[in-house]
C-alpha cells in the first residue's frame, strides 16, 4: 500500500501548488503508516525532481516520453493508473485544478475508485474513510465518505500548509511507450503571455468592480498591482461593460484563482464571483456598502469609496516599501 501523488509541471518546473499536494500526501501517508510516492509525467530535470523529496516524497518516479510533454487526458490517465497498480497505491492525490479535475474522473473509472474532490483537510476518519470539503462556494462544508478500496483525492489550493521535511528521495526514471493510435493531442502553435503576471499564477491579485465607477479610474489599481508585484483582475460586470479585457474576469464563469492575497476593490461579492476566489488565503475587501456580501468572505474590510481610498492605500504601501 502507498499514497501516490501526481505532480504536474509547467515547462519542466514545479510551483507552490505542487509542494502543497506533496506535503499533503506525505502527511496522509504518515496517518496510513505507509509511504508517499511522487509521480512526474513529462521531462523534468533531476534537480527539480529532487525538490519533491524536501516536502516528504520518499520515492520519485519520472515517466518520460516526448509525447508526454503535452497533456493528453487519456494517455496521462493510463500512465497514472499503471503506476498506481505497480506501487499498490490505495490513495491517489492530485491538485484540484483544471488538470486534476480532468484526470480524476477518468482515473475513477479506470481504477474503480471513489473520488473526494476539492478536499481541504486530512481525512477526518480513516475507517470509515471520511474527508472534509467546502461546498456552496465556501458557505457550507460536507463530510464525504469514500467506501471504495482505492480512493482519489483532489486537494483545494491554499488549503494545506507547505511543509519541508528535508527528506532525500530516490528517483526512478521510466521511459514510457505511447501507442500512436491512442494519442490524439497535437500542438500546432504555442502563444505565451509576456510582460505581465499570469492571473492564475499570481500570489497577489488586485481586482476591481463596478464600484470603480469608470474605466478611467483604473490607473490606481494598476499602480497598486505594480507596487505589490501582483496581477490585475476584474468582476464580470466590468468585463461585460468592456472596461477591462475578459481574460481578467474572475468568478464562476471566468478564471478560478487561489492567490495568497486577493484585494477586491469596489466588488459587491456575488455568489458567482466568490465561487471563483473563495480559495484565496486572505481576502481584503474595499466597498462603500457596509452590507456588501464580499465582507462576509473577507478577512479584512475597509468601508468607503474605493476611488478615494485607493490613493491613501497606495501611499501607505509606498511608505512601507520606502518608495
Amino acid at each position: 500500500m502507498s499514497v501516490l501523488v501526481f505532480v504536474e509541471n509547467w515547462d519542466g518546473k514545479f510551483k507552490k501548488l505542487t509542494f502543497e499536494i506533496v506535503s499533503y500526501a506525505s502527511k496522509l501517508a504518515e496517518l496510513l503508516n505507509t509511504s508517499a510516492i511522487a509521480l512526474s509525467v513529462g521531462n523534468v530535470e533531476n534537480l527539480e525532481l529532487e525538490k519533491l523529496g524536501k516536502y516528504g516524497a520518499q520515492k520519485i518516479i519520472s515517466a518520460t516520453n516526448e509525447k508526454l510533454n503535452v497533456l493528453d487526458n487519456r494517455i496521462y490517465t493510463d500512465v497514472i493508473a499503471d503506476f498506481a497498480r505497480k506501487e499498490g497505491a490505495e490513495v491517489i492525490v492530485l491538485a484540484n485544478n483544471i488538470t486534476g479535475k480532468a484526470l480524476a474522473p477518468r482515473l475513477s473509472v479506470n481504477l474503480s475508485a471513489g473520488i473526494g474532490s476539492g478536499v481541504g483537510k486530512l481525512p477526518i476518519s480513516l475507517d470509515p474513510f471520511v474527508v472534509f470539503k467546502k461546498v456552496y462556494s465556501g458557505n457550507a462544508f460536507a463530510h464525504v465518505r469514500i467506501k471504495s478500496r482505492i480512493k482519489i483525492l483532489t486537494l483545494a489550493q491554499n488549503s494545506f500548509e507547505v511543509i519541508e521535511t528535508g527528506n532525500n528521495a530516490s528517483i526512478e526514471q521510466h521511459k514510457i511507450q505511447v501507442r500512436d493510435e491512442i494519442f490524439n493531442t497535437h500542438v500546432q502553435e504555442v502563444q505565451k503571455q509576456t510582460g505581465k503576471i499570469v492571473l492564475t499564477d499570481a500570489d497577489i491579485v488586485i481586482s476591481g468592480g463596478r464600484g470603480m465607477k469608470s474605466p478611467d479610474n483604473w490607473p490606481p489599481l494598476v499602480e497598486l498591482a505594480g507596487l505589490l508585484g501582483g496581477a490585475l483582475a476584474c468582476s464580470r460586470p466590468v468585463s461585460d461593460e468592456g472596461w477591462r479585457p475578459h481574460e481578467e474576469h474572475t468568478g464562476q464563469t471566468g478564471k478560478i484563482i487561489a492567490p495568497n492575497l486577493y484585494i477586491a476593490v469596489g466588488i459587491s461579492g456575488s455568489t458567482q464571483h466568490i465561487a471563483g476566489v473563495s480559495s484565496s488565503k486572505y481576502i481584503v475587501a474595499i466597498n462603500i456598502d457596509k452590507d456588501a456580501p464580499i465582507f462576509a468572505n473577507a478577512q479584512y474590510g475597509i468601508i468607503g469609496d474605493a476611488v478615494k481610498i485607493l490613493p491613501k492605500l497606495i501611499d501607505a504601501v509606498k511608505e512601507v516599501k520606502g518608495k
